[in-house]
């Protein structure tokens, strides 16, 4: 018997690629997803069912299969996701230091809009205003 993971695993590149359909669609069957991912570039149906099948097992999507075409939605949320990937990179490019991810991130190309510099500067200002 296969026991699930207690923390789903992290996610390939092309796992992020489904889950990215996944969080933007909602639920959708593979065939959903093999229209959305690999229609042009010519993989097929059944590289869009393997990949769903792999990634279930792996506890990063659930699966309904009431239905004749079985659905799938993303088990883990895109911020946990994002949150997991962040961390490992501020561990391992960044020696731990959060802000220096920042200060690169914002000093390369292309150069944050004027909308996320705003975003970034509310959430300062939340963050400082948190500081006894």
């Amino acid at each position: 018997m296969r026991h699930r993971h207690a923390e789903p695993q992290k996610p390939t590149e092309a796992e992020l690629g489904i889950l990215n359909v996944l969080w933007e669609r909602g639920e959708s069957t593979v065939r959903d997803v093999h229209e959305s991912l690999y229609r042009d570039d010519g993989s097929g149906y059944t590289t869009a069912l393997k990949m769903l099948q792999v990634m279930h097992a792996k506890g990063l999507v659930m699966r309904d299969d009431s239905q004749r075409a079985h659905v799938y939605n993303a088990a883990i949320s895109r911020e946990s996701t994002q949150q997991k990937f962040v961390s490992d990179i501020v561990q391992r490019v960044f020696n731990g230091s959060s802000s220096q991810l920042v200060l690169q991130a914002l000093g390369g190309a292309p150069h944050a809009s004027r909308e996320e510099l705003d975003e970034i500067r509310a959430l300062l200002d939340r963050l400082e205003s948190d500081i006894p």
